[in-house]
C-alpha cells in the first residue's frame, strides 16, 4: 500500500498538508465545545445565575461547530481531489504499462483480471484515499488530544477509558485477522467469476448453438458461489465489528456515569459536587472523543483488508517490466527496403521444454511471396510473432531491411510491418477511422483516395461504397455489424493503407471465399509489387504461387521450395496439399 501511495505528486502531498491542518483546526474547535459545557454545567448549578451566562457559552458553542463544519467541507473537498487526480493517473499508468506488454507480458495476466485491476482495484484505493485523509489524520488526532483533555479529571475515569480502548484494539486485531486472507481470495475469485462471464458473453452464440445453457450456467453458479462464500464470510465478520464498538461505548459511557455517582456521593456537599458532577459531563464528551476517533479508524480497518489487496494487485501490474527491450532510436541504418531474412531462429517459449521454432533460415527480398504451411502447433504464426518481435528469440538472427530488429527503435519497426491477424480487429468508430488507424510514416492523414484505393486492393470497396455513408459507415465495437469476411477484408485494407515495406497474413484468408482469395491475391501482385509478402495459411490453394513455401512441422523445417518442388518431393507438404485439391487442381 505504502509502495503504491509513494506516487503521489508534490501537489498532492501539499493538499494532504493543508487538510492536515485544517483537520487540527476541527479538532481543536470540537475539542474546545465541552469547555463551555462546563460554564453551562456550573451556571445551571450557581444561584443567581442569568439567561446570559447559559446563553452566551451555548452561542460560543455553536459558532465552533460552524466553523468546525466549515473545516471539514474544505478537508473533504482536498480529500476528493486528491483521491480522484491520484486514482486517474494510476490508472492512466496501468493502462500505459499494459500498452508497452509484449504477448508474453499479457500471458501473465488474464485480461479479465487486468480490467479488474484497472477498474475496482484502482476505486478501492480512490475510496480509501478520499476517506483515509479525513479519518486516518484526525483519528489520532482527537484520540492523544482527547487524552491529553481527561488525564487530569480523575485517575478513574482515566482507567475506565484506557480499558475501554485496550478492548477496541483487541477487537479490530482479531477481526482483521479473520477477514484479511478472505479478502485476498475476493478478489481472486472476482477475476475467475469476471473472466467465466466475459467467456461466456464472447462465445454466447456457440453456447446457443450447442445447447450448453446449462453446462455454462453450472460453470457461472460455481464461481458465483465461492465468491458469495467469501464475501459472505468476510462481511459477516465485519458486521461484529459496530456492535462490539457500540457495545465498548455504552459499557463506558455506564463506567463514566457509575464513577462519576459514586465519586459524587463521597464528595462533600457543595463547589465540590458541583465541580465533580461538571468534570463527569465534561469527562464523557473527551471519552466520547475518543471512542470516537477509533471508531473512525474501525471504518477504514473495514475497507483496509480490500485496498491493501487491490493495492499488491496494482503493484504487480506496474512492476513487471516489459519483457521486449526497444532502444529509443533505431541503432543502425537500413540497407535496403523490404528485405525479411531469418538466420538460424531458434525460439522457446517460457517454461516449455520444446522449441517452438527449430533452426528456421529463409530469406524474402522485396516484392516476393514467402508462405508458411503446416499442421496446426507447427509454428507457423510463431514466425509472424518473433518478425514483430513480440517474443525475444532464443538464439539467430531476424534482420529487416539488414538491421537486426532488436535494434529497431519500436515505432520504426512497426512502421515497416503490416500485420492482418486471423481474427480480424476493428475498433468502434467509422471505416475510415479504422483504415486511417494509428500511426504511419505519412506526416498528415491518408487521403479518401488512399482509402479507397486500399479498400479496392483488398476487394473491400464493393460492400462499402454500397453503403449509403461509404468512408463514414460507423463499425460497431469489435465490428459486429460486418460479416467475418468484410471484418477481415477491413483489416487487410487497413494493414496495406499504411504502406508498409513487410505486409504479414496470419492465416488472413481464412474467413474469404475462394474467389475473392484469388482476387485479392492477383491485386497484391499488381498494386503492392514491392512489397514483401509472408503468408500463413492452411490453405494450399493461398500459397500455390508464392515465391517461396517454408513447410513446418512440431516447430521445425521439413521442406522448403516452390509448390511444384514441393508437391513432388516432400511428403509432409504431399498430405496437406492432396487432403485439400485434387491432382487436376494441383498441377
Amino acid at each position: 500500500m505504502f509502495k503504491l501511495l509513494k506516487r503521489l505528486n508534490k501537489r498532492e502531498y501539499a493538499m494532504i498538508a493543508i487538510s492536515t491542518i485544517f483537520i487540527a483546526i476541527q479538532v481543536w474547535l470540537e475539542l474546545k465545545i465541552p469547555d463551555y459545557m462546563t460554564q453551562i454545567t456550573t451556571a445551571l448549578g450557581t444561584s443567581g445565575s442569568t439567561t446570559t451566562d447559559i446563553l452566551d457559552p451555548g452561542l460560543k458553542m455553536l459558532a465552533l461547530s460552524i466553523l468546525s463544519m466549515c473545516s471539514a467541507i474544505i478537508v473533504g473537498y482536498f480529500a476528493a481531489h486528491v483521491a480522484a487526480g491520484f486514482s486517474a493517473r494510476i490508472r492512466g499508468k496501468v493502462f500505459n504499462q499494459v500498452m508497452d506488454y509484449s504477448t508474453e507480458d499479457i500471458n501473465q495476466f488474464s485480461i479479465p483480471s487486468l480490467l479488474t485491476r484497472s477498474t475496482n482495484d484502482i476505486t478501492q484505493i480512490q475510496t480509501f484515499i478520499a476517506m483515509g485523509m479525513q479519518v486516518i489524520i484526525k483519528a489520532p488526532i482527537t484520540a492523544v488530544w482527547a487524552i491529553t483533555k481527561i488525564a487530569n479529571k480523575g485517575w478513574q475515569w482515566t482507567l475506565a477509558t484506557g480499558i475501554a480502548v485496550a478492548l477496541l484494539v483487541i477487537a479490530l486485531t482479531i477481526i482483521l485477522s479473520l477477514v484479511q486472507p478472505k479478502f485476498k481470495m475476493v478478489q481472486k475469485l472476482t477475476d475467475k467469476l469476471n473472466q467465466t462471464t466475459r467467456e461466456n458473453l464472447s462465445g454466447l452464440r456457440v453456447v446457443h448453438a450447442f445447447n450448453a445453457e446449462q453446462f455454462q450456467n453450472q460453470k457461472f453458479d460455481k464461481a458465483n458461489h465461492e465468491l458469495t462464500g467469501a464475501n459472505l464470510f468476510a462481511n459477516r465478520v465485519l458486521a461484529l465489528m459496530n456492535p462490539v464498538m457500540t457495545l465498548i461505548s455504552n459499557g463506558l459511557t455506564l463506567a463514566v456515569y457509575a464513577i462519576g455517582a459514586v465519586l459524587i456521593e463521597n464528595a462533600a456537599m457543595g463547589a465540590g459536587r458541583l465541580t465533580l458532577f461538571s468534570n463527569m459531563i465534561v469527562f464523557s464528551s473527551y471519552a466520547m472523543q475518543v471512542i470516537l476517533a477509533f471508531l473512525l479508524l474501525s471504518i477504514i480497518f473495514v475497507i483496509l483488508p480490500r485496498v491493501t489487496v487491490s493495492a499488491g494487485r496494482i503493484n504487480q501490474v506496474l512492476s513487471v517490466k516489459p519483457n521486449i527491450n526497444y532502444p529509443d532510436k533505431t541503432q543502425q541504418t537500413p540497407t535496403s527496403m523490404g528485405t525479411v531474412e531469418f538466420r538460424d531462429v531458434s525460439f522457446k517459449f517460457k517454461d516449455a521444454e520444446a522449441s517452438a521454432i527449430a533452426h528456421l533460415s529463409f530469406k524474402a527480398e522485396p516484392g516476393q511471396t514467402v508462405a508458411f504451411i503446416g499442421s496446426t502447433g507447427s509454428g507457423k504464426s510463431t514466425v509472424l510473432n518473433l518478425l514483430s518481435h513480440q517474443y525475444d528469440i532464443t538464439s539467430g538472427q531476424i534482420l529487416v531491411d539488414g538491421v537486426d530488429i532488436r535494434d529497431y527503435s519500436e515505432s520504426d519497426l512497426n512502421n515497416r510491418l503490416g500485420y492482418i491477424p486471423q481474427k480480424a480487429v476493428l475498433f468502434s468508430g467509422t471505416i475510415r477511422s479504422n483504415i486511417n488507424f494509428g500511426k504511419t510514416n505519412q506526416t498528415s492523414p491518408m487521403s479518401d483516395q488512399q482509402i479507397i484505393d486500399a479498400l479496392k486492393t483488398a476487394q473491400a470497396w464493393e460492400f462499402v461504397s454500397s453503403n449509403e455513408k461509404k468512408l463514414d459507415a460507423p463499425v460497431a465495437q469489435h465490428g459486429d455489424n460486418f460479416s467475418g469476411g468484410q471484418k477481415q477484408r477491413l483489416a487487410i485494407a487497413r494493414a496495406i493503407a499504411r504502406n508498409p515495406e513487410v505486409l504479414m497474413f496470419d492465416d488472413s484468408f481464412s474467413a474469404l471465399d475462394y474467389a475473392t482469395d484469388r482476387r485479392l491475391r492477383d491485386a497484391l501482385k499488381q498494386n503492392r509489387r514491392r512489397t514483401t509478402k509472408l503468408i500463413v495459411a492452411q490453405r494450399i490453394s493461398t500459397i500455390m504461387d508464392a515465391d517461396e513455401i517454408v513447410v513446418l512441422d512440431k516447430g521445425k523445417v521439413v521442406g522448403q521450395g516452390t509448390h511444384q518442388q514441393l508437391l513432388k518431393n516432400n511428403d509432409v507438404y504431399q498430405e496437406i496439399a492432396y487432403s485439400q485439391l485434387s491432382k487436376e487442381e494441383l498441377a
